[in-house]
C-alpha cells in the first residue's frame, strides 16, 4: 500500500503507516500538476487543508480512501467521491477540546476587555483602571450553540462549568440529548433573541452559508458576541462588520473566515471589537497530535484492518462500498 501525504502531519501519524509497513509520500508542492503526479499511484491520501479538486482525483484512479487531517471537509467535493466509491473519513474525536477551549478563550477575552485592561497597565495607568470600560462576568448569561456535535457539546459542557444558561440550536439532534446533557433545545430565532453569547458549530454546505447575516443580526442582543470557530462561510463578514460598527452585537471572534488567509485590507482587521485568530483553533500541540494519528488510522484500518476501522469518522460510508 501507498499513502500520499498532502501538508505536514506530526510524526506520530506517520508512525502509523510505518508500523503497519505502508509506503508514503509526503507533498508539501500542491499544484495540481504536482500532485496529479504524486498521487496517481497511492490506494489513499490523508489530506490538510489543500482543495483536492475532481481534475486531480480523475487521473488518480487507485485512490480508496481521503482522511481529512480534521473536521471540516470543503476542500473536496464529495458528491464526486461518492461517485468514484471513494471514502472520506475525518478526525471525529480529535479537536473537540482544543478547539471548545479556543471557543471559552474568545468568551473571556471579549467579556474582560483583556486587552484594554493590559495596554492601560502596561502604559502605567493602572490607577486610571476606573476609567475601563464595564467588563462582565460569564455567569448566569445565555449562550447559544449552534450545531451541537463533538465540539458543540464539548463547548456547552464548558460553559455549564462556568455556570452559563446553555441553549442549543440543531434540528438534526433529539432534544432529549441535548437535555440530557444539561442544556435546553430552542428555536434559532427565539435563540438569537435572548443570547448573550453565540458559537458556531455547522459545516459549511448550500444550507448553511450566510446561516447568520443581516436578518439575524438584526435578532441579536446589543451586548450579543459571537464566536465562529467552523467555517467562515457560515456567517456573513460583511454582515457582520455592518454589524460592529452599527453597534448592532458587541463583539466577534472569528477563527475561520470567507477566504483564508483574509485579504491584508479585510475591514474587521480595523474594529477593536473583533478577535481574529489564524484558524488555528485545533493546532494546540495536543490536538495535533491526536488529528495525525487518527487520520492516518483511518488510512490504514479502512485499507487493511476494517473491524478496527471507526465507522463514524467515515462521512460518505452509506454511499460507498466498503
Amino acid at each position: 500500500m501507498k499513502i500520499g501525504i498532502v501538508g505536514p502531519v506530526h510524526q506520530k501519524g506517520l508512525d502509523i503507516f510505518q508500523d503497519h509497513q505502508f509506503n508514503f509520500v509526503e507533498i508539501t508542492d500542491t499544484n495540481p500538476s504536482n500532485l496529479i503526479e504524486k498521487l496517481k499511484d497511492v490506494d489513499g491520501v490523508v489530506l490538510r487543508t489543500a482543495p483536492l479538486d475532481n481534475n486531480v482525483l480523475e487521473e488518480c484512479s487507485k485512490i480508496k480512501i481521503i482522511s481529512r487531517h480534521g473536521v471540516g471537509y470543503d476542500n473536496v467535493d464529495i458528491n464526486y467521491l461518492n461517485k468514484s466509491n471513494i471514502a472520506l473519513a475525518i478526525t471525529g474525536t480529535a479537536n473537540a477540546v482544543s478547539v471548545a477551549e479556543h471557543v471559552m478563550a474568545f468568551f473571556l477575552h471579549l467579556t474582560k476587555i483583556i486587552n484594554i485592561s493590559d495596554e492601560l497597565t502596561k502604559k502605567g495607568d493602572f490607577q486610571n483602571k476606573g476609567q475601563l470600560p464595564n467588563f462582565f462576568e460569564l455567569y448566569q448569561k445565555n449562550v447559544l450553540i449552534l450545531g451541537f456535535g463533538r465540539i458543540g457539546q464539548a463547548v456547552a459542557q464548558r460553559c455549564l462549568g462556568f455556570e452559563m444558561n446553555v441553549y442549543v440550536y440543531d434540528p438534526f439532534v433529539q432534544e432529549s440529548i441535548i437535555q440530557a446533557k444539561g442544556c435546553q433545545p430552542i428555536t434559532k430565532e427565539e435563540g438569537l433573541r435572548i443570547s448573550d453569547y453565540i458559537s458556531m458549530h455547522l459545516p459549511l454546505n448550500e444550507k448553511t452559508r450566510n446561516f447568520i447575516d443581516t436578518n439575524e443580526f438584526e435578532k441579536m442582543k446589543k451586548n450579543c458576541i459571537l464566536v465562529n470557530t467552523a467555517r467562515g462561510g457560515v456567517v456573513n463578514e460583511q454582515s457582520l462588520y455592518k454589524a460592529l460598527i452599527k453597534k448592532k452585537i458587541a463583539g466577534t471572534g472569528l477563527d475561520v473566515f470567507d477566504q483564508e488567509p483574509p485579504a491584508i485590507d479585510n475591514p474587521l482587521f480595523g474594529l477593536s471589537n473583533a478577535l481574529l485568530t489564524p484558524h488555528n483553533a485545533a493546532l494546540t500541540l495536543e490536538c495535533r497530535i491526536r488529528m495525525a494519528v487518527e487520520s492516518c488510522e483511518n488510512v490504514v484500518f479502512f485499507l487493511k484492518q476494517k473491524e478496527e476501522l471507526n465507522k463514524n469518522n467515515v462521512i460518505n460510508i452509506e454511499n460507498i462500498n466498503v
